[in-house]
């Protein structure tokens, strides 16, 4: 009886060894829309290194910080601004102790390429009214968009917010603003910089100075209390030497 118990187990026992050692893993990553292009080169290598999938979820930092509050279940969350890193940390929705400054970027003025305009400088002086010949200026939305709210700070700080905010087109997004002036259905847009080395039909016309707004940052954090090895391996990997290549090449600016 023994023996016949014995060998019955064998099948069970072949069966197990058959299992892979390790399952692959996926790390779900919310992260600002103006580092679409960036991390979709760095997901790609990332799985290409280690078989895990990375989906990739991109937003206005605050839409998906307000997902993150409302318990969706990001493993890594970036945003494009401090403010919202701020909320998503006060409503405990993420990770304090693994919250990181990855990125820098800057602010700029554009047109469509086919524009006879090259360059514009940025002062209180400028006619933002003859610039747009009758069309409008396309920004993220300032209500919640942070390079919206960054745009406004920009503005404020040359003197020219009351006579640029009746003239906006808010975008969801600052990839939407970029949009629009692409499709020239905005004759100008501000948006990173980043965004502008991306866009095949948009040139710049001018940089806003730093002073005018506040640093441009991008802060990361882990979202889980006990994240997967995965999520812990991605996180590393994008303050890895080939990330900060990768995000230099796209129009970031990294801290090393």
């Amino acid at each position: 009886m023994m023996r016949l118990r014995w060998w019955k187990c064998l099948p069970f026992v072949f069966l197990l060894s058959l299992q892979p050692v390790s399952a692959k893993e996926k790390v779900l990553v919310f992260a600002a829309s103006s580092l679409t292009n960036a991390l979709t080169e760095l997901a790609d290598r990332f799985e290409k290194k280690t078989g895990d999938d990375v989906i990739l979820s991109f937003a206005s930092s605050s839409a998906l910080a307000r997902q993150l509050a409302q318990g969706a279940p990001a493993d890594l969350y970036i945003s494009a601004n401090t403010k919202w890193m701020d909320y998503v940390i006060a409503q405990k929705a993420a990770n304090a102790d693994s919250r990181k400054d990855l990125l820098h970027n800057q602010l700029v003025l554009i047109t469509h390429i086919s524009s006879p305009e090259n360059s514009i400088e940025l002062n209180a002086q400028w006619d933002i009214a003859a610039s747009l010949q009758g069309s409008r200026l396309a920004v993220g939305d300032p209500a919640h968009v942070p390079a919206g709210l960054y745009a406004k700070q920009a503005l404020e700080g040359l003197g020219l917010w009351q006579q640029a905010e009746p003239r906006l087109a808010r975008a969801n997004n600052v990839r939407a603003a970029l949009l629009l002036v692409e499709r020239q259905e905005a004759e100008l847009g501000i948006v990173y910089q980043s965004d502008a080395s991306i866009a095949e039909n948009v040139k710049v016309l001018a940089r806003f100075p730093a002073e005018t707004h506040q640093p441009i940052t991008y802060p990361m954090v882990l979202t889980k209390k006990v994240p997967s090895a995965a999520a812990k391996a991605f996180y590393a990997y994008m303050e890895s030497a080939e990330a900060a290549t990768i995000f230099r090449k796209f129009g970031f600016s990294t801290n090393g």
